[in-house]
């Protein structure tokens, strides 16, 4: 079992320095993925939160290989890395037992919408990388606009709670379970909360050849509207109330990785941010009740496929 005290000593791939918010989940997620392998590392960093507030001309955090792309097309990049590196071992001018590890990361805007058909491409390509998505529920680098991701009745500035609608009206997509339809070797739900269970799988996703994609839940003060020390408890609660299940699917088999003792009523998670406060007016209750039926249903069917009781 992996012991902070041990991982600490390891000197981090990501500096500090750099220009993430206060609060934000990012910087947690970077420092237990990137721990999770001792091979050289090359990183595909998509357009985002993170690549903008960790290379702010002419400085750089990045201890490591790294690659700017665009929103679209970080998993396209990643793979092409990856094809040159097993090229130059067939032509020997890389040593064949030189291991490299191949990571491509972006935010659930690069991930579910804008780079979702490069990812998918890589994926069942069949590339041997892995793919880090941080998601945060929204485009937090461009104006906390919606995403595929962000949760239904969230207000954000496309979808502002009003009048006229009472904050997003969509289910947010399940890229997860997109993902392991893909049938890769190794798929993956973790939260900064628990780094011990984020650790394990990241470390699973490096090891494991061929394919491999990991969706960290990622709080988010500014678009979630919280306390700047509140992120790590927001997290927990959005597992102890399974908006946020974690589980794994390895070689196709779903694997509940923590159950709650007793699961919370969705609304323990919701409250505390700023951007469902209006759910909780008389007449959004409706909204409140769809979602906890939602969760409830997919918890059962998450219960079904780990078969579990």
């Amino acid at each position: 079992m992996a012991r902070l005290k041990d991982l600490a000593q390891q000197e981090d791939r990501l500096a500090a320095g750099h220009g993430m918010c206060l609060g934000c989940g990012i910087p947690i997620i970077l420092r237990i993925v990137l721990r999770a392998t001792t091979d050289p590392l090359v990183v595909a960093n998509a357009t985002g939160c993170l690549e903008v507030c960790t290379t702010i001309f002419p400085r750089t955090a990045w201890k490591v290989n790294w690659i700017h792309s665009a929103f679209e097309n970080a998993a396209a990049t990643i793979a092409g890395v990856e094809a040159m590196y097993k090229a130059l071992k067939r032509r020997g001018k890389i040593p064949a037992d030189r291991k490299i590890k191949f990571l491509a990361i972006g935010g659930d805007g690069g991930t579910y919408d804008i780079g979702l058909q490069s990812l998918s491409g890589a994926m069942e390509r069949g590339h041997d990388i892995v793919y880090l998505c941080y998601d945060n529920n929204a485009y937090a680098n461009t104006g906390g606009q919606r995403s595929s991701a962000t949760p239904l009745g969230a207000s954000a500035t496309t979808s502002p709670a009003g009048r006229a609608i009472p904050g997003k009206l969509q289910w947010r997509k399940d890229l997860t379970r997109i993902m392991a339809a893909h049938g890769l070797p190794y798929v993956a739900q973790g939260s900064i909360h628990r780094w011990q269970d984020l650790f394990k799988k990241a470390q699973k996703a490096f090891a494991i050849e061929g394919p491999a994609f990991l969706n960290v839940l990622c709080p988010c003060p500014t678009e979630w509207k919280y306390p700047e020390s509140q992120g790590v408890k927001l997290a927990r609660l959005a597992v102890e109330t399974c908006a946020w299940p974690l589980y794994e699917v390895e070689q196709g088999k779903y694997r509940i990785t923590y159950k709650p003792k007793e699961k919370l009523p969705v609304t323990e998670w919701l409250k505390p941010q700023g951007r469902f406060r209006h759910l909780f007016k008389e007449e959004n209750a409706w909204m409140l009740e769809e979602i906890q039926k939602r969760i409830d249903a997919e918890w059962a069917e998450l219960l079904r496929l780990s078969q579990i009781e």
